[in-house]
């Protein structure tokens, strides 16, 4: 197994700000815009770019939730071990809200699939967007694109891309992992 650093910290944290940016190009104050962070690791994702918005650029007050779809997937009976679900935190309704859709990595769509589904439950939104780190882009299943990217990687199948973020690994970096 080999493994390469495709981004360092660094360029973490300058493709976190970028993307914060381009949310306020289209969102500009975020009075009809809800972020949700899909389980699990969106949620880092997401919390990492309220931060930076907060703190960076002095929007406050920007509702975010958490989604969990482990039973909304298509593949959730084909595994032999019990499924345990994360946690949904969504305390607001996403009736006629622009919803932002944020994940770690874009591989099959199939995560993104079975965020659509799911957060119908809290309400119709008005429109969804989705921000991904990564893009595998040659990987898609579904024809589901990012509105916001950090990253493109070109990876083939049997290579990983392995998120690391400092909240749970103790670094940010960005593997790629050939077996």
């Amino acid at each position: 197994m080999s493994q390469k650093v495709l981004l360092n910290s660094k360029e973490i944290n300058i493709i976190l700000h970028r993307l914060a940016c381009q949310l306020i190009e289209n969102h500009s104050n975020f009075k009809n815009t809800v972020i949700i962070g899909i389980q699990p690791r969106g949620v880092f994702l997401a919390n990492r770019i309220i931060n930076i918005l907060e703190k960076d650029y002095g929007i406050k007050d920007i509702p975010s939730g958490q989604l969990d779809i482990t039973f909304y997937r298509d593949d959730f009976r084909r595994s032999d071990k019990p499924l345990e679900a994360n946690k949904t935190k969504i305390d607001f309704i996403v009736e006629d809200k622009h919803v932002i859709f944020i994940d770690d990595v874009l591989f099959t769509g199939r995560s993104i699939r079975a965020a659509l589904t799911a957060v119908q439950s809290f309400g119709r939104p008005k429109e969804i967007e989705l921000l991904t780190f990564i893009d595998r882009r040659f990987s898609r299943h579904l024809p589901i694109q990012p509105d916001y990217n950090g990253r493109q990687v070109d990876a083939i199948n049997d290579e990983q891309v392995k998120v690391h973020w400092k909240e749970i690994q103790g670094e940010d970096a960005v593997y790629l992992i050939s077996k």
